[in-house]
């Protein structure tokens, strides 16, 4: 069966009409000849959290799994919303969640680790209908309960997709349409690469490009899978970064709100990110201008802590700082932060000495935008008093 597969993120629902819209382009895709269509679906930009605040309003000590089966329901009304729009063009389409998607993973709840995949309730899905809509980033432990992949794991749950119904590749469409050179946030001019490696696309991300989460291109690579980043706007999509087998390029990346976990001694700092490599968190090894070990997280700081406790490898400190990073040919170069704005200024010349021609005339690009409607679920505002 030749199924594709589509990955929009929480960026793509910034309104309910926005379902409308990307559907209206599934709709265009299937009638250019992608009978079949998997279409994964983040929660709407700010449910996730939204609903993690009303969560720890309720309980500040509420468990992993009541969090994650919470959680979850962001994505579940996205794939709601995402179906009915469909089902408006009279496109036979139906839905799957983490209950029955067939993906089983261990019980770290947060962010579990993927331990099986099942591809008979998709492939049974596509069987009696031409649009599968699925829920990104969840699944089920051995038990039965739901499990999150973690922040910004839809990608992860694409190419999952594309593994089990043996595509070449998966479409992940995002605000941005590729990877740059930079954040083009925070650097506007910088360069859009075409074409990278899974390598050095997972290198970037784990110094804290937020594109794509590092888990999914490395499960890609893996399984041979193509990722082709685009952007849905209304004057249709732009194909931006391909990425695969060939392609390098250099950049810088800043990754604010980094957690840096200071060590006595480097031998401590080594076992603690032998640990974390065995969970799949990317630990970024430093030693500060202080000569003191420490490993660096651009993201998963809360499960990564965890699991270290769990270890007895606790870290002596743990600091918030920005890391900015030049990623290259050899290995790549760090710089610590304590302000944002230092932080940005130095990636801006860095950027500037890696490619002095680039454009210095751009606009700057609007910020990321979030969702006025991501209270759909929960509002986690109390109301006004009278």
């Amino acid at each position: 069966m030749s199924s594709t597969v589509l990955k929009f993120g929480g960026s793509s629902f910034l309104k309910p009409d926005d379902y409308c819209r990307v559907a209206l382009h599934i709709a265009k895709r299937r009638a250019q000849g992608a009978n079949k269509i998997v279409t994964v679906v983040s929660a709407m930009s700010g449910t996730t959290s939204n609903l993690k605040a009303v969560m720890l309003d309720v309980n500040s000590r509420a468990s992993q799994s009541a969090l994650d089966a919470a959680l979850a329901t962001g994505e579940m009304l996205s794939a709601c919303l995402m179906e009915s729009a469909v089902s408006r063009l009279d496109i036979p389409v139906t839905s799957l969640c983490g209950y029955s998607l067939g993906i089983r993973t261990n019980s770290d709840f947060g962010r579990a680790s993927i331990e099986e995949v099942d591809s008979a309730p998709i492939l049974k899905a596509l069987e009696n209908k031409d649009i599968v809509i699925v829920t990104g980033g969840q699944a089920i432990d051995r038990f039965g309960r739901l499990t999150m992949l973690g922040r910004n794991s839809s990608d992860l749950t694409a190419v999952v997709m594309a593994t089990a119904l043996n595509c070449p590749s998966c479409e992940i469409y995002s605000d941005v349409c590729g990877v740059y050179t930079a954040d083009p946030y925070i650097i506007p001019n910088a360069r859009l690469i075409p074409e990278l490696k899974h390598r050095v696309t997972a290198q970037m991300s784990r110094h804290g490009a937020k594109v794509l989460h590092h888990r999914s291109v490395e499960y890609a690579e893996r399984h041979g899978i193509s990722i082709i980043c685009k952007s849905l706007q209304d004057d249709g999509e732009t194909i931006g970064t391909r990425v695969g087998h060939v392609g390098e390029a250099y950049s810088v990346v800043v990754a604010p709100n980094a957690k840096l976990l200071c060590y006595s001694n480097v031998s401590d700092r080594d076992e603690a990110r032998s640990n974390l490599d065995q969970v799949e968190v990317g630990a970024i090894p430093l030693t500060t201008q202080d000569g003191v070990a420490c490993i660096c997280l651009t993201s998963d700081a809360d499960f990564a802590i965890e699991k270290l406790k769990e270890a007895g490898t606790i870290p002596t400190s743990v600091q918030s700082t920005t890391l900015v990073s030049e990623i290259g040919s050899g290995a790549p170069r760090h710089y610590l932060e304590h302000e944002f704005e230092r932080a940005v200024d130095l990636a801006r010349r860095i950027h500037e000495t890696l490619f002095p021609d680039a454009d210095t005339n751009l606009a700057l690009p609007i910020n990321k935008q979030r969702s006025s409607y991501s209270s759909l679920l929960v509002n986690s505002q109390p109301p006004a008093v009278a």
